[in-house]
C-alpha cells in the first residue's frame, strides 16, 4: 500500500513539474500585467528597452505591449471597449478622446496626476491642448507631434524662391516648382503633395481653418458652412483643379503615397512632422528642410497631436496602468520614447538636447507650437477625421460636388 502511495504521489509532483514547465510565460500571482496598445510608423521600432527599464523598477508589474496596425487602430479600439475588453492603457488620438469619455471608456486621472513629480516638467501648452472640454484630464501626455510644411532646398535656390509666409505666397511659389523638368512636355515635379484620402483633413486645416473657417461660432453654432469657410474651402480645392499644383493622383493619396512622392522627388513641397524627417535626410540630405505652414487670412493653423496615453475605466489595474504612462511621460524615458517615434518630447529638460542634423525639423516644430491647435472636443469628431472627411474631400476635388456642398455636408454631420 504504501509502495501505491508512493509512486501516485511520484505521479502528481511529476505531473505537477510538466504542468508549470508547459506554461513558462505566466507571471506570478502577485504580478500585475498591464496590457497596452501602441502606434508607431515603424513597424520594426521595439519598445523592449522600455519595458525592460520600467519592469526593473517596477517588480510586480508586467508591461504585454501590442502594436496595432494604424488602419485597424481605431476601430478595434471601439470594439474593444464595446466588448468590455480594451486594453489597460493606449496610446488615443486627441480627436478620438470626447467619443471615448461620452462612451465612459477613459479613467479620469487628475488625483493621479496631482501626485506624480514629473507634472512641472511638462510643457503647460501640452497639458492645456489634450485637457478634456469638462476640465478633466484623460489622457497622460506623450509626445508633441506638430505638424509643418517639407521643402526641397536645392529647388528653391534653383528658382531663386523666398519661404513663403502667406497663403498667397506659397500658391506662387506652389506654381513655380510645378514644372516640366525633362523637356518632354509632361509635369513631372509638382509643388506641394496633398494628403487627399484619410488623414489629409490636417492638410485642408492648415489652409482652410486659418483663412476663416471655423467649426462652431462663438455661440457654440456649427459654422463649417459660413460664406469665409465655404470660400477658404473653394481656395484649398482650386489648388488641385484649376492650378494643378499637386499630382493627378491626390484624390486617393494617403500618408505612403503622399511621403514616397517627397522621397522619390515627384514633389517639391509637402506637408508632415518629425517623425519622417529622417527618411528626409537620407534621401536629401542637406537639400531638405522644413518651415512652419503659411498664415491664412485670418492667422495660422496647424495640427497638434498623434497619441498620447489614456488608461481605461474598465482596467482592473489601474493604478499599474498609471504607472507605465507616467513613467514614459519621465524625461529620460520619454526621450528614449521620441528616439523610436522621431517625435519630440513633452518635457521642458529635454528641450537644450542637441538634436544634429534634426535640428531644422526641430525649430520648424517649436516655430509652430503657439498656433498648433485640435480639433474641436466633440463626439463627431472622431467620423468625420475617419470617414465623413476623406469622402467629402474626394468627391470635390473630382468635383462631383461643389465647396458648398461639402462644407454643407460637413457641417450636417456635426449638427
Amino acid at each position: 500500500m504504501k509502495r501505491i502511495l508512493l509512486a501516485v504521489l511520484v505521479i502528481v509532483i511529476v505531473a505537477g513539474f510538466a504542468v508549470a514547465g508547459a506554461r513558462p510565460e505566466r507571471a506570478a500571482p502577485d504580478v500585475q500585467t498591464v496590457r497596452f496598445w501602441y502606434h508607431l510608423d515603424d513597424p520594426e521600432t521595439s519598445l523592449n528597452p522600455l519595458i525592460q527599464k520600467f519592469e526593473a523598477e517596477n517588480p510586480g508589474i508586467r508591461i504585454q505591449a501590442e502594436r496595432v496596425p494604424w488602419n485597424a487602430y481605431h476601430q478595434r479600439l471601439l470594439t474593444s471597449v464595446a466588448a468590455g475588453n480594451p486594453p489597460d492603457v493606449a496610446q488615443i488620438k486627441l480627436w478620438w478622446q470626447p467619443q471615448l469619455v461620452e462612451m465612459g471608456a477613459l479613467a479620469p486621472l487628475d488625483d493621479y496626476i496631482a501626485q506624480w513629480n514629473g507634472r512641472n516638467d511638462v510643457y503647460d501648452r501640452v497639458w492645456e491642448l489634450t485637457r478634456h472640454s469638462d476640465g478633466r484630464q484623460y489622457l497622460m501626455p506623450l509626445q508633441m507631434v506638430i505638424l509643418y510644411m517639407y521643402y526641397r532646398v536645392d529647388m528653391f535656390n534653383e528658382l531663386g524662391l523666398e519661404i513663403p509666409t502667406t497663403r498667397d505666397e506659397f500658391l506662387r511659389v506652389a506654381q513655380a516648382l510645378t514644372r516640366d523638368t525633362t523637356g518632354n512636355g509632361e509635369i513631372d515635379v509638382y509643388g506641394f503633395g496633398i494628403r487627399g484620402a484619410r488623414g489629409g483633413h490636417d492638410y485642408w486645416g492648415s489652409f482652410v481653418l486659418s483663412s476663416g473657417a471655423e467649426f462652431f461660432d462663438a455661440q457654440g453654432n456649427v459654422a463649417l458652412d459660413s460664406r469665409e469657410a465655404i470660400a477658404a474651402n473653394q481656395w484649398f480645392i482650386d489648388l488641385f483643379r484649376e492650378h494643378r499644383v499637386s499630382p493627378p493622383t491626390t484624390p486617393n493619396d494617403g500618408f505612403q503615397e503622399v511621403i514616397a512622392n517627397m522621397l522619390s522627388g515627384r514633389t517639391a513641397m509637402t506637408i508632415h512632422h518629425k517623425g519622417s524627417a529622417r527618411q528626409m535626410i537620407d534621401a536629401w540630405g542637406d537639400n531638405i528642410s522644413a518651415f512652419p505652414v503659411p498664415a491664412g487670412l485670418t492667422g495660422r493653423w496647424t495640427s497638434f497631436g498623434d497619441e498620447q496615453n489614456g488608461v481605461f475605466a474598465a482596467s482592473d489595474v489601474q493604478d499599474a496602468a498609471f504607472k507605465w504612462a507616467a513613467f514614459l511621460a519621465e524625461a529620460e524615458n520619454n526621450q528614449l520614447w521620441q528616439e523610436s517615434s522621431g517625435q519630440v518630447s513633452i518635457n521642458i529638460s529635454n528641450a537644450d538636447r542637441d538634436f544634429g542634423d534634426l535640428t531644422r525639423f526641430m525649430n520648424a516644430t517649436t516655430d509652430s507650437a503657439d498656433f498648433a491647435g485640435v480639433l474641436p472636443a466633440h463626439p463627431a469628431t472622431a467620423e468625420f477625421v475617419e470617414s465623413v472627411w476623406p469622402a467629402a474631400m474626394q468627391r470635390a476635388f473630382l468635383g462631383e460636388i461643389t465647396s458648398e456642398q461639402m462644407m454643407r455636408d460637413l457641417a450636417n454631420h456635426f449638427r
